[in-house]
């Protein structure tokens, strides 16, 4: 059985002297700056902007893009001004911050290890580094960047890790994939309880803090994790997405990984069809759009009105070729659906815990409740993050 493994990079992979490394990072980039900007000024900034990205939920928003908007607001300077400056200290400064780390002898043989089993492999750590310093630390871990499927920074996400729809969105960029999935960390706050409310297993690395958690699968040192793995039943690391927090997470990931995946892509890449039986990325997003509007807003209506209500689910598979969805801009449907989606997590989150226990009855399902409704909707965007995933793999 294949399993993906989400890997947390400090003391986990890395053993990294936190009590050093963030003060010596904040010293020298203040001092490679200091002819453009006063250090106690870029050290407010920086602050500032670490507590942007922390707070952020802007499907649509990068971290590094809220970060710059309040890091470069703070300073005052623009940020073409200061790239080059930023470029040459992540090349030449930042990795001799390496002296405030040590490797973890078990790390490198343990990612050669997942991989030669078949496993999925990402370094989920917190994307508060551009991708120049995450990857220069995965290095110093004494592990090649390219072996792994995905290393998270914030030129593309969304959330960091206090936020269960970070883990959404890996997943997601992974392109959900089925079967177990096992969250890896040795914190319990950013790295344990986040993936947790998912429904994710995870595993606790013992760093010799005691900790009070208590929903870990497992827990030992990084060395304990391959046997514990090859003794464990895969099956058991199945994740569950019914809770009312995995939904939220998974519906507030959609767009993220959906501008993470579309990004990059051009106009025909947009329209590439694997085969004429498949649908293009602006048709699955169109999809998604007209879903959400047309159905899921009108779900939601129902259920909001009364006790009971009869939720219908119209047939959408014959609306791609009706609405001729291939000739649409792809770019602008998904800042429709974006808009769409995030004006129903506000809904969303207003009810109370009674409200989700309402009772329905489902055109599809029969008898069913507000909370399984609504995870139907989840359970749809992660069929067509699928999709998207295996249609990009095709370009």
């Amino acid at each position: 059985m294949s399993l993906t493994l989400l890997l947390d990079l400090d003391d986990t992979l890395l053993n990294t002297n936190l009590d050093v490394f963030v003060p010596g990072y904040f010293q020298t980039i203040g001092a490679h700056l200091a002819d453009h900007v006063a250090p106690e000024t870029m050290l407010r900034a920086l602050v500032n902007g670490m507590n942007v990205m922390n707070t952020s939920e802007d499907p649509a928003q990068t971290l590094m893009e809220s970060f710059d908007a309040a890091f470069y607001g703070k300073i005052g300077i623009q940020k073409q001004e200061l790239a080059a400056v930023f470029d040459d200290f992540y090349d030449h400064v930042f990795p001799t911050l390496a002296e405030h780390t040590e490797k973890i002898d078990e790390a490198a043989a343990l990612i050669d290890w997942a991989l030669s089993r078949g496993y999925r492999v990402a370094i989920a750590t917190d994307p508060l580094f551009p991708r120049k310093a995450t990857y220069h630390r995965v290095r110093w871990a004494g592990i090649d960047p390219d072996r792994v499927e995905l290393i998270s920074t914030f030129e593309h996400f969304h959330f960091t890790k206090t936020n269960p729809a970070y883990y959404a969105e890996v997943l997601g960029r992974l392109g959900w994939p089925d079967g177990p999935v096992l969250m890896v960390g040795n914190d319990v706050d950013r790295d344990l309880a986040p993936a947790h409310k998912l429904g994710l297993a995870t595993y606790l690395v013992e760093t010799g803090t005691a900790s009070s958690s208590t929903f870990e699968a497992g827990r030992g040192k990084l060395a304990d994790l391959r046997p514990w793995l090859e003794s464990t039943d895969l099956s058991t690391l199945e994740p569950s997405f019914r809770s009312k927090d995995a939904i939220l997470a998974i519906m507030l990931s959609t767009p993220a990984v959906l501008h993470g995946l579309t990004t990059p892509l051009d106009d025909s890449s947009w329209r590439h069809e694997p085969t004429r039986d498949d649908w293009a990325m602006n048709e699955i997003v169109c999809h998604l759009r007209d879903t959400e509007r047309e159905i899921h807003q009108l779900q939601l209506k129902l259920l909001l009105e009364r006790d009971g209500a009869f939720i219908p689910r119209p047939e959408t598979g014959i609306w791609a070729n009706e609405r001729e969805y291939l000739n649409v801009n792809g770019t602008s449907a998904l800042a429709e659906f974006t808009s769409a989606r995030l004006d129903m997590l506000k809904t969303l989150k207003e009810q109370d815990d009674s409200m989700w226990s309402r009772k329905a009855r489902h055109a599809i399902f029969g008898p069913t409740n507000f909370l399984e409704v609504i995870g139907f909707i989840a359970d749809h965007d992660r069929l067509h993050i699928q999709q998207a995933w295996k249609t990009l793999q095709s370009i």
